[in-house]
């Protein structure tokens, strides 16, 4: 068989059954050899930024990679932003980049480049492949090391005669590596200062926001009084009435400093020390509180979940955390604004629903909105590169298409991927995309606000995306997904009704 072949033979044996692609020349071998795999879903996405994006919400769904193929550099140069944000979720990603044949490569030809380089930006593991040969192995220690401790975004680079030359046969799988345990010690020093301190909070991140780490979260602070937080931008976020209270680190830094007032002691559970997202003159870059004592209980590369019910058990906390009591709020009425756009989809997300958020300024009451609503899983812009909803949305839909899934979308960041929804729309994949169109990139007049910025006409003009107005039902349409427009509460109640009870993809305008 050829070495495509057997990467993707060695890739089923793997587990991994979907391969998000944006090919090229080069990679014809492998697009060729996809018919012979037929168990590895081929999906086409018409932007790189898309495949990459869509890995990545197929991975936090799954625990597991789908393969992204890129077409050389520039392919692969198209697909770092939403790597990015896949790195920073540490979600495990297994990148195909092709390359020209080993024997042109000294021809410099025009689509040559340093993949390398640029894989390794985004990349925890990167290989060129030298031969047909290798090309099977090299596959299965990319997956292994998607899959290891932290998991994260891996980069083979495939030379065109390495897919297409002869090969022996595919690999077996790879044993990733286990996460680490959390020592017995480390967990009594934990214990030992929640027991005399009661100002203190647990930051929660990675597993630890799986329901069976908030459930032995909740333990805690039922058996200590302490306050449970998320990080600000999370991966996987799994909330409910079953499930303890835990709030959301905030995003600019004077409300972190006000979220965190009194706070002695400060837990780190898979979540990294509170940052500021960006540098502001006279605010500190760590926001931890003066004087509070800084403890980890977990690394990404530990077991948190089990770290966390091992920390419970050592405070003799209850079996089991009472749930969320959080009152529904009402339905609004009249016209929409940034607060009833999210507390409709709080009220209608049904059972089950995955609630992609890249609302961004718009979306600032949703996650209050949503606490007292039904069982969902809640996914983030984990690294702050825009364009992160509308592919994560169709991977996670590939991922779990007995789930209804909403992208809950900022207009400007939209424009991004938009291409994501012809995918969605040739998949037939049931997926809601809410447009927030506030017709502004609305951060940065924030961000030029609080700056106290003297924006004149052309600053002011950058910020705008209202000339010419963007009509969002059109674009849909021409993708391939109907369209509506909502600019009430009621017709938003009704449009976003009526596109959960039906299948396949969906968009509403919201106009703010």
């Amino acid at each position: 068989m050829t070495g495509a072949e057997a990467l993707l033979k060695t890739a089923a044996a793997a587990g991994i059954d979907a391969c998000f692609a944006n090919p090229g020349t080069t990679e014809m071998s492998l697009v060729a050899a996809l018919d012979a795999v037929p168990s590895v879903r081929a999906v086409l996405g018409l932007f790189e930024g898309v495949c990459s994006g869509a890995a990545d919400g197929y991975a936090r769904m799954t625990g597991r990679p789908a393969l992204a193929l890129f077409h050389l550099g520039p392919g692969l140069a198209n697909a770092i932003a939403n790597l990015h944000n896949a790195r920073r979720a540490r979600s495990p990603v297994v990148n195909l980049v092709g390359d020209q044949a080993t024997w042109h490569q000294a021809a410099d030809a025009p689509l040559t480049s340093d993949i390398a380089s640029l894989a390794r930006n985004v990349s925890l593991w990167v290989r060129q492949s030298q031969s047909a040969g290798q090309v099977a192995q090299d596959a299965a220690e990319a997956i292994a090391a998607s899959l290891g401790t932290p998991a994260g975004v891996a980069t083979l680079i495939l030379p065109a005669d390495c897919l297409s030359g002869d090969a022996a046969g595919p690999e077996k799988p790879i044993a990733p590596a286990m996460p680490q345990q959390v020592a017995a010690d480390a967990v009594e020093l934990v214990a030992a200062r929640l027991r005399v301190n009661s100002r203190a909070a647990i930051a929660l991140g990675g597993k630890a926001l799986s329901a069976r780490g908030q459930r032995a979260a909740g333990r805690i602070a039922q058996a200590t009084g302490c306050h449970l937080f998320s990080e600000c931008f999370p991966a996987r976020f799994e909330r409910g009435p079953d499930l303890p209270a835990v709030d959301r680190l905030p995003y600019f830094p004077e409300w972190v400093a006000v979220f965190l007032e009194g706070v002695r002691t400060l837990v780190l559970a898979g979540a990294r020390e509170p940052v500021a997202f960006f540098g502001y003159p006279g605010t500190p870059s760590r926001l931890t509180p003066e004087g509070c004592t800084l403890l980890s209980l977990a690394t990404a590369e530990e077991d948190v979940e089990a770290a966390l019910e091992a920390l419970a058990d050592a405070l003799d906390a209850p079996a089991a955390p009472p749930p969320s009591a959080r009152t529904a709020p009402a339905l609004p009425s009249g016209d929409l604004d940034a607060a009833a756009a999210g507390t409709v989809l709080a009220l209608l997300q049904p059972e089950g629903a995955i609630v992609v958020d890249e609302s961004n300024t718009t979306g600032v009451g949703y996650f209050q909105a949503a606490a007292s609503g039904p069982r969902h899983t809640l996914l983030t812009l984990t690294g702050g590169a825009i364009g992160m909803g509308p592919p994560c949305a169709t991977g996670a839909a590939i991922a779990c298409p007995d789930r209804t899934v909403i992208d809950f979308e900022g207009d400007g960041s939209a424009l991004y991927t938009l291409q994501a929804l012809w995918t969605q729309a040739r998949e037939q994949l049931h997926v809601i995309t809410l447009i927030c169109a506030n017709r502004s990139y609305r951060i940065l007049t924030v961000e030029a606000a609080r700056a106290k910025m003297e924006s004149g006409p052309q600053a002011l003009s950058l910020m705008d995306i209202s000339r010419p107005q963007i009509d969002w039902v059109q674009l849909a349409r021409g993708l391939g997904v109907p369209g509506t427009r909502a600019d009430s509460v009621d017709s938003l109640r009704q449009a976003l009704s009526a596109a959960i009870a039906e299948p396949g993809p969906h968009l509403i305008e919201v106009v703010l």
